[in-house]
């Protein structure tokens, strides 16, 4: 009898093409092997599938006839999977090959990491070749709950090599252990786009989120239940970014940063990070953190409205959204685990001692 744990790995596909080859082939040099391979076109334009079907026959395809959103076709990937862990994975991301071996031992060895991700770096796919640039080591919040992959930008000289918890996992190569999706899914109040699915009882990360920032809000939802998010560092992956891998650690960095974003990316960007802070912030916490919080919130908008003012229109579209969120947020509250004091920790830059 095997008694090695079924991984499932979902990659989420959109005109990714050009990226298959190298993710692919990343996976299929896993020394780990109880892997099976799921991959999620969301109605590509560039005969995605077809090279799936054609060179990768070991992967199981899914051809969805429109783009229902990275959270829409994690959630059908998920739904798939019946494995131990889920892996949901962007196509221009390489695994070394002993990534899945390293990261599924710690996760048999822990059983409170609820989601792991390990050191990654950028990989540059105009030279093909990995750099020595930090894309994610995990996320970390700020008290003004502004996000950001920890050490995005900097070179890697070995600062992050210590394993440890940290407040969210980058979407990018996060592995959820199923128990934990479980154990925080919710109601599926959003219509979902699936058509196959469209009285589906449950989602794990939110509908309504489309894509973009559902990876902090599933990391927070984790954390009120008292699961952990962890960083591993023995495990390496190379992602390409499209945005770019930079620094954002001030104002300037972050002002300098936005011209990577198209308008679609700023939309949801902006609109999901208030349902997401809507959807789980504590009483204790915005109390303790009101003023950053407000701050930051007066200067995005007046930014908004001198710079980019096309982004008003997200207001709308939030105030549509806002009956579902508080509704989820009644059951996040209602079975939530941990107290505003320790989540406090993992919303001010500082990790529990």
């Amino acid at each position: 009898m095997n008694k090695t744990p079924l991984l499932s790995i979902i990659l989420i596909g959109y005109n990714s093409k050009k990226f298959l080859k190298y993710c692919l082939k990343g996976v299929e040099s896993q020394t780990f092997k109880n892997v099976e391979t799921i991959f999620i076109d969301n109605d590509s334009a560039d005969k995605s599938v077809e090279y799936v079907k054609r060179y990768f026959k070991w992967v199981k395809v899914i051809d969805n006839p429109e783009n229902i959103g990275y959270v829409g076709a994690a959630n059908q990937g998920i739904r798939l999977s019946k494995a131990k862990y889920v892996m949901v994975l962007n196509p221009d991301l390489i695994l070394t090959p002993n990534y899945l071996k390293n990261i599924i031992a710690k996760l048999e060895k822990d059983k409170k990491i609820g989601v792991i991700t390990g050191k990654v770096l950028k990989y540059d796919f105009a030279k093909e070749e990995p750099t020595d640039k930090i894309d994610t080591t995990g996320l970390y919040c700020y008290r003004n709950r502004r996000i950001i992959d920890r050490g995005q930008g900097l070179t890697d000289t070995g600062q992050y090599d210590k394993e440890e918890e940290v407040f969210g996992v980058s979407g990018a190569v996060p592995i959820y252990r199923r128990e934990a999706l479980e154990d925080i899914k919710l109601p599926m109040l959003t219509k979902s786009r699936q058509k196959d699915y469209q009285e589906l009882p449950y989602e794990y990360l939110d509908e309504d989120f489309f894509m973009y920032k559902e990876d902090i809000d599933i990391s927070w939802r984790l954390r009120l239940r008292g699961w952990k998010c962890y960083y591993f560092p023995k495990a390496i992956g190379h992602h390409g970014r499209g945005t770019g891998v930079l620094k954002r650690f001030t104002h300037w960095e972050v002002y300098k940063g936005r011209k990577n974003l198209n308008r679609f990316q700023k939309y949801y960007a902006y609109k999901n990070q208030r349902l997401m802070q809507v959807k789980n912030e504590m009483w204790g916490n915005i109390l303790h953190d009101i003023l950053p919080i407000l701050l930051k919130e007066i200067l995005i908008l007046g930014y908004i409205v001198i710079r980019e003012p096309y982004l008003l229109k997200s207001f709308g579209h939030l105030f549509i959204q806002l009956p579902h969120a508080f509704k989820k947020r009644r059951l996040i509250m209602h079975r939530r685990k941990t107290t505003s004091k320790k989540m406090g920790k993992w919303l001010s830059g500082r990790a529990p001692k």
